[in-house]
C-alpha cells in the first residue's frame, strides 16, 4: 500500500481544466501542478494571458493551452478528440469554466439564459462524455484499478437557489445532478466523478456583491468562519479528488464555504 503522502501525488498525470486564467480555476490548476500534474489549459479564443501557463512551467510541469469558447457547441465538439490525438493522455478533467448574469427572475432576458446554460451546464456534459468515452477505453492503473477522475465546480446555489441568478441556479443545480448520474454510470469502471460547490468566494464573479455594501454585510453575517473564501481555499479539495487518496469516493459534492 502507498503512504499517504503518495496516495495525493499526482506525478505522471494530466489534468484538462477549463477557466484557469483567474480565480478559483487558476488556483485549481496550479495545486494540481504543485502535485505534480501536467496541465492542458482550455481558454478563450483570442486570449493571449499565459499567466497561469508560466506559473506552470516554473513548478517544472508543462503546460498547453488549447483554444476554444466555452459558449459555441461546435468548439466544444471534437475538442477532446483534437487534444488527446495530438498525444495528452488525460487523467483528470476538471470543468470549472462559467460565468454569471444577474437580473431579477421576471426581467432574465432568453440570451442571457442560453448563454448561461450553455457554458455552465452543456459544456460540462460535452467535455465530461467525451473525456469519459476516452477514459473508458484507457487500460486501468493501478489496484483497485482507476481510469480516472472528473471534477465539476458545482456552487451553494445547486442547492440554496440563489436570488436575481435564475440561470446559473438551475446550471449548478444541472452540474450537482450530473455528477451524481455520470457518478452512477462510471463508478464501476473506475472513473470517479465529483464536484466542488464553492461558497462566497472573492473573485471577480462575485464582484457585484461585494460591491453591494447591504448584501455584501448579510452575507458575510451568515459565514461562520467569519470571512469570505478566496481562491487558494480550494486547492487541497481538488488535489484530493484528482488523486488515489479519494478512490472510494464518486458522486459527493464536496462543499468549501467556510461552515
Amino acid at each position: 500500500m502507498p503512504n499517504v503522502m503518495e496516495l495525493f501525488s499526482l506525478c505522471g498525470r494530466t489534468a484538462l481544466i477549463t477557466g484557469a486564467t483567474r480565480g478559483i480555476g487558476q488556483a485549481l490548476a496550479l495545486a494540481l501542478a504543485e502535485a505534480g500534474s501536467d496541465v492542458v489549459l482550455i481558454q478563450r479564443p483570442g486570449s493571449n494571458d499565459t499567466t497561469t501557463k508560466t506559473d506552470i512551467e516554473k513548478l517544472g510541469r508543462k503546460a498547453t493551452i488549447y483554444h476554444a469558447d466555452l459558449a459555441s457547441s461546435d468548439d466544444m465538439r471534437g475538442l477532446v478528440k483534437r487534444i488527446t490525438n495530438d498525444g495528452h493522455d488525460i487523467d483528470i478533467l476538471v470543468n470549472c469554466g462559467g460565468i454569471q448574469r444577474r437580473h431579477p427572475a421576471h426581467k432574465f432576458p432568453d440570451h442571457d439564459w442560453d448563454e448561461v446554460l450553455q457554458v455552465n451546464l452543456n459544456t460540462v456534459l460535452t467535455l465530461a462524455r467525451d473525456v469519459g468515452v476516452y477514459m473508458l477505453e484507457r487500460q486501468p492503473k493501478g489496484n483497485p484499478p482507476h481510469r480516472g477522475s472528473i471534477i465539476n465546480i458545482a456552487s451553494l446555489v445547486s442547492f440554496q437557489g440563489g436570488l436575481n441568478v435564475p440561470a446559473y441556479a438551475a446550471a449548478k443545480g444541472g452540474v450537482a445532478q450530473l455528477t451524481k448520474s455520470l457518478s452512477n454510470q462510471w463508478a464501476s469502471e473506475g472513473i470517479n466523478v465529483n464536484a466542488i460547490a464553492p461558497g462566497y468566494i472573492d473573485t471577480d464573479m462575485n464582484e457585484a456583491l461585494i460591491n453591494d455594501e447591504k448584501r455584501a454585510a448579510s452575507i458575510l453575517e451568515r459565514i461562520p468562519a467569519g470571512r469570505w473564501g478566496l481562491p487558494d481555499d480550494f486547492k487541497g479539495a481538488i488535489v484530493y479528488l484528482a488523486s488515489r487518496a479519494s478512490l472510494y469516493v464518486s458522486g459527493e459534492i464536496l462543499t468549501v464555504d467556510g461552515g
